[in-house]
């Protein structure tokens, strides 16, 4: 089993690229350890105020930390062709060797309808995903033995080719879901899974059907990694921690699909109906940093290896010096 690492989720919709930096940089002084940030081409709502190019931003963490690097999540099907990501993802592995992974999701329209396609529903998405990942995982093992492949497959197809430049070993590829069904095709096709704070229930459902995947095709789903991606609200006080979750990140209060939704500004009307009890069960909101670390060791008991935490506030200095101090170093496996 391996080590419990608490890292810092890199907010790229709330932050300017530089200061998503230095705020890793930061983080890793105070204790966490690695970043984690999502490919977005637009944030959830206006006022969030910023959208980065993901790659370009782990690259400069990479120069200024030690920890691991995750670009969690990137759709690899409408904006970008998987070949293309496999090719960045392979540069950053071997820029950063051993230090990063690959999460990939099936996409929401709020990033990916730029390109003006057809949108499919959610069952071809998936399906657009992991075939993907068949790619990306093919093109990775023929370049590592320094031959060319080709695909052709339902979705995608991809010429004789290969990466040039590879690292010694691939990075890991990890899908982010939050349902049964493609948890357990995960657990078959991937090398670990992702997903976001939720309850107790139904983490422990999915990581069985990701279990049950695994051991289907012979894998051992102890070994594999498991990625909680955790959104919070900290603040000095209870009314500031709510008013930050309030108008900050409103998307964690919306109790419906979100992945069909194309604009910022959709989202900042139906922000108008959200409610501080639409929050319940879904993001933790308190000033007490006790609260928040029994409820991060409750669902690391769960079997998460890798945590990766967002306050929702700008007060971002001062809650990772709080919880470096009070937190971190009190969770564990």
């Amino acid at each position: 089993m391996s080590e419990l690492t608490i890292g810092y989720a890199a907010m790229l919709e709330q932050f300017h690229p530089s200061e998503a930096v230095a705020l890793t940089e930061t983080a890793e002084r105070l204790g966490f350890s690695g970043c984690m940030a999502a490919d977005h081409f637009a944030p959830w709502v206006p006022s969030q105020g910023q959208s980065a190019f993901v790659w370009n931003v782990l690259t400069a963490v990479g120069e200024r930390t030690t920890g691991d690097l995750g670009p969690g999540v990137v759709c690899p099907s409408f904006r970008w062709h998987p070949a293309v990501v496999a090719q960045a993802a392979a540069t950053l592995e071997a820029m950063y060797p051993g230090r990063t992974w690959l999460g990939v999701g099936a996409g929401e329209a709020l990033n990916e309808h730029v390109l003006g396609g057809y949108w499919p529903e959610a069952g071809e998405r998936s399906r657009r995903m992991f075939e993907a990942v068949d790619l990306i995982n093919q093109l990775f093992q023929k370049s590592l033995e320094g031959k060319d492949s080709k695909f052709a497959g339902e979705f995608f197809t991809m010429e004789t080719t290969r990466l040039w430049t590879m690292p010694e070993t691939a990075p890991e590829i990890l899908v982010a879901t939050a349902g049964p069904i493609n948890a357990k095709k995960t657990g078959r096709s991937a090398d670990g899974i992702i997903t976001v704070g939720a309850p107790a229930e139904k983490i422990e459902m999915l990581l069985g059907r990701f279990a049950e995947g695994a051991r289907e095709v012979g894998k051992d789903p102890e070994t594999m990694p498991k990625v909680l991606q955790l959104h919070l609200s900290w603040a000095e006080t209870d009314e500031e921690a709510l008013a930050n979750a309030m108008t900050e990140w409103p998307n964690g209060g919306m109790k419906f699909g979100k992945a069909d939704i194309r604009s910022p500004h959709d989202f900042a009307a139906m922000a108008q109906l959200v409610r501080p009890e639409d929050f319940e069960g879904r993001m933790v909101i308190s000033s007490d940093p006790d609260v928040h670390l029994r409820h991060i060791q409750g669902l690391v008991d769960l079997g998460f290896d890798r945590v990766y935490l967002h306050n929702v506030g700008r007060n971002q200095e001062r809650w990772l010096e709080v919880f470096g101090e009070q937190v971190v170093p009190r969770l564990h496996r």
